[in-house]
Formats: structure tokens, sequence, C-alpha cells
């Protein structure tokens, strides 16, 4: 048997594949079997189910959670982790558990139960329709944001979550003393604090801090005219980097709000970004179907990967 590939980034697409990137090879290698593949089966969602890394958990839209094992190079496990309306907006791990949240708001933690290994909901919390995104804290991962449309921040202990433990509120009306929309797209945790910043479709970066009595944001950022579609934050949790639908990516001071620089290349909506955790580098892809590498310090694009474009692990 062939030794598993050495795979730098993973990526979930549209029509269910989970592909493994290869930097050094700059190739994309297939994992799933092609021909039992249907439109159910599209990724929505992506992570990992351990610190090590060695498992990759996706969450499709029929409502199933695959666990695919790095170092045996296939699949090793399936949950119904159905319920709610809508497709996957975010997925974790917790205490040997699986969190999920779909569109319209249910949130759930998934145990193992004694009847043929099948997970059942040992959790389930309503944080409110239009979800966009759920985030688990890294650090604290009892701790998870929810945002989307019309659904402003919450911020969630799975100890205690009959209430979430901090819910934002909006900014005051425009010069018009119009109401301003609500769009949240994207949202983390900033590390070694209990701030966390979002993204919005009005291009709008904004950082919440809990630990003080305003709910609303205590800095606010605009990057470019379009909306704002993914973040990540950079290893030093000082900046974020956004995409929009433009396919532009930027990099923003999370102490002053300003723009840092640009990463240039892109060519369609950016769908996930992800900062390395300890190097300053950043990866995304997006409807152009082109994984990027970006340095962060210099600006350079170091790696540019086709995933459409792959090979087949047998």
């Amino acid at each position: 048997m062939a030794a598993p590939a050495r795979n730098h980034v993973w990526v979930g697409t549209e029509t269910g594949i989970l592909k493994g990137i290869d930097l050094v090879k700059k190739q994309a290698i297939n994992y799933t079997e092609v021909s039992s593949l249907d439109r159910g089966q599209e990724v929505n969602v992506l992570c990992f189910g351990d610190p090590q890394e060695s498992e990759v958990l996706l969450g499709s839209q029929d409502g199933v959670v695959k666990v695919f094992n790095c170092e045996k190079s296939k699949f090793t496990e399936f949950h119904e982790c159905r319920g709610g309306e809508g497709v996957f907006r975010g997925l974790g791990v917790v205490d040997n558990g699986i969190i999920t949240c779909v569109d319209s708001g249910l949130m759930k933690v998934w145990k193992e139960g004694s009847e043929n290994k099948m997970y059942l909901y040992q959790l389930e919390v309503q944080v409110g329709p239009g979800v966009a995104k759920m985030r688990q804290c890294d650090v604290q991962r009892n701790k998870v944001g929810t945002g989307g449309k019309e659904h402003d921040l919450k911020i969630w202990d799975l100890q205690r979550a009959e209430e979430p433990i901090f819910k934002a509120k909006n900014v005051r009306n425009d010069w018009l003393d119009l109401r301003v929309p609500v769009w949240i797209r994207d949202l983390d945790f900033i590390p070694e604090t209990d701030k966390i910043v979002t993204c919005t479709s009005y291009h709008q970066v904004r950082v919440y801090d809990p630990n003080t009595p305003q709910r609303r944001p205590v800095l606010e950022a605009l990057f470019g005219e379009d909306p704002l579609t993914a973040l990540s934050i950079t290893p030093d949790g000082r900046s974020v980097v956004v995409g929009n639908s433009h396919g532009n990516m930027g990099v923003i001071d999370l102490r002053k709000g300003r723009l840092l620089c640009s990463l240039k290349g892109g060519a369609g909506s950016v769908r996930s970004i992800q900062c390395h955790k300890s190097m300053p580098v950043v990866a995304s892809c997006g409807l152009d179907r082109f994984m990027r590498l970006h340095s962060i310090n210099d600006k350079q694009l170091l790696h540019k990967v086709n995933i459409i474009g792959f090979m087949t692990e047998h």
C-alpha cells in the first residue's frame, strides 16, 4: 500500500468531493468516489476532528457528517445529523461529540448512542433564524458564535445554552435616521482575548468585546464596496484577512481598523479563507476554482493550484 500523500490544504466542493492539496507537487488529489456522488452530497462545511488534524469532518447538504481519516486516507465514519431547515452553516467538535447548526437556527450537539453507534443529539438550541455562520472558539471549545441575515452576533456557552452569554446590539441609525440592516457572513474569535470579529454583506468589518458594557461594535472598518464573504484572523491576532464577492482580499489591522495591504490574484467570489495557526500565510479558495496561498508579510502569491484538475487516490 502506498504511503499517504502529504496534503497541506483540504478543500470540499459543491459536487461533494474532498480534495487534499499537495503544495510541493501542486496537485489536488481526490479522496471521494466520484461514481457515487449526487447533488445532496455538496460539502457545506469542513473542520478538523482533533488538534493533531488527523481527521477531517465534512458536513453535507443531505445532513450527513462524514469523518475522513488522514492517516488511512479514507472515510471511516458517517453520521446522520439531520434536524431543522436548510444546510449546515457550522460544524465543530466538543467532548467527542459533533456540533452542527443549520440555516433555520437549530444548533445541536450530537453524541454517540448505544445502538449501532448512531449519533443522537444531546443538546438542542434554537439560536434564531437566518444563520449564515456558526463558528466554534478554538480555545474555549464550549463557546460558539452565530450570525447571519438579520441575525446579529450571539455568543453561546454550550454548558449553559438556555440564553446567549453575549448578544450584540445593532449600530445606531444612519444619517437619514434609517435602521442599518444586519447581515453577518463570517465571524471568528480573536486569540487570547474574548473579542470577536465579524464581516458583513455591507462590506463592514466589526469587532465586539463582551467584556465591556457596550454591546455595539468597539471597532468598525470598511473594505471595498462589495459584500464580504469570508474572514480569518492572522496568527498574531492583530489583524484579519477578509475576502469579498469580487475576489478581492485585504488584511485589516484590528487595533486601528486600517487596511494594511491587499492580497491580489483572485478572479471570483471568495468562499473560504484560512490563516495558518503559527505561520504568516493564508489559504483561500472561491468560485474561480483555484486555491491560493499568500504570504501575509510581503503580500506575495506563494502557490496557486487548480482544484478542478485532480488525481484520484486509490
